[in-house]
């Protein structure tokens, strides 16, 4: 597996995102998931991504059983910040709560340190200044090695930073999910040195030719997304199809294709596709090797204009839980 640099910190170039083995996909089997895990390890993966709110705590309590032996030779980025005491979740993002978050994330996690702590949200009620900074105590008491953001504006990023050198800010990227191209994040990570850790690369399996909304189970977070229903997942299907006279030239899959194609966009990209299955994983680390022409590049870039996906990412009320709601296109 090549290496990737976030920041000053050297990861895998595809990390693992764990999140579907707590939740939000359906039922998931912790024998099974332990096994991928493993899998990645020999694989050649280094940065495991969790967060506290996954499973309300279960993904870390998974990860900190699994990886114990192995913890000096992985990255683990965790997350705090999103709430989940309601149907609706909400966002806490002060300094206190995250001193909190932190202490409880190391018990789960069995482990003295997290190599990246990502603020998982913005919370509009507290200065990010004031949330940095609280992070950066951690980190200076060695609780955390980096500080991470995820879903922020560019404004809030470069604010953030200027407080404390932020690593790697999180975000949805993917030939489906292309805002960081245009908000100006992307810019301001090669601008700072900052690593773009993007997830759901694969735009939860839609970018793949083999999703299958009968496959979905009860739980299915994209049985709720605007983007897996009815005339927007037709079109959004339509997309994916013409991958595959692509896919064909490499002797790849669809997925496959994604994931080269966004690895393909700087080196500052980390994507982390998440997946409960050995075979997927390894699909997903043969993505590594696939080189795409610029002229592929270009056409898949011109398939996949923002205008010609349809339906929000999330449902309007997690927009607004998550305050991404100016967001709302993508």
């Amino acid at each position: 597996m090549r290496s990737r640099k976030l920041g000053n910190l050297t990861v895998s170039a595809l990390g693992l995102g764990c999140m579907g083995m707590s939740e939000f996909y359906g039922k998931s089997d912790d024998k099974e998931s332990i096994e991928v895990l493993h899998q990645a390890l020999y694989s050649g993966i280094t940065l495991f991504d969790t967060a506290d709110a996954y499973g309300r705590g279960h993904n870390e309590e998974l990860l900190g059983k699994a990886l114990k032996s192995v913890r000096d030779k992985i990255v683990i980025a965790s997350k705090f910040g999103i709430v989940r005491d309601t149907e609706i979740p909400s966002i806490n993002a002060a300094p206190d709560y995250a001193r909190a978050c932190c202490e409880a994330s190391l018990k789960r996690l069995n482990t003295d340190y997290i190599d990246l702590y990502y603020l998982h949200r913005f919370d509009p009620k507290v200065p990010i200044e004031d949330t940095v900074g609280a992070l950066s105590k951690l980190a200076q008491e060695g609780k955390i090695r980096h500080i991470g953001l995820s879903e922020v504006s560019a404004d809030v990023l470069r604010r953030a930073h200027a407080v404390h050198p932020i690593t790697a800010i999180q975000s949805e990227y993917s030939l489906m999910s292309r805002l960081v191209e245009t908000n100006g994040i992307l810019q301001i990570c090669r601008e700072l040195n900052i690593g773009l850790v993007a997830y759901s690369p694969l735009c939860r399996a839609l970018l793949s030719s083999e999703y299958k909304v009968s496959s979905n189970e009860d739980g299915d977070f994209r049985n709720q997304a605007p983007r897996f229903q009815g005339e927007a997942l037709d079109n959004n299907q339509r997309l994916v199809q013409q991958i595959q006279s692509i896919a064909a030239k490499y002797k790849a899959t669809s997925a496959q294709i994604a994931l080269a194609w966004l690895l393909a966009q700087d080196d500052c990209i980390v994507p982390i596709p998440g997946t409960r299955r050995k075979r997927y994983l390894k699909d997903n680390c043969d993505a590594v090797e696939i080189v795409l022409s610029t002229q592929d590049i270009s056409l898949l870039n011109n398939i996949f204009k923002i205008e010609n996906v349809q339906g929000a990412r999330y449902s309007p009320k997690l927009m607004q839980a998550y305050n991404m709601q100016d967001n709302i296109e993508q």
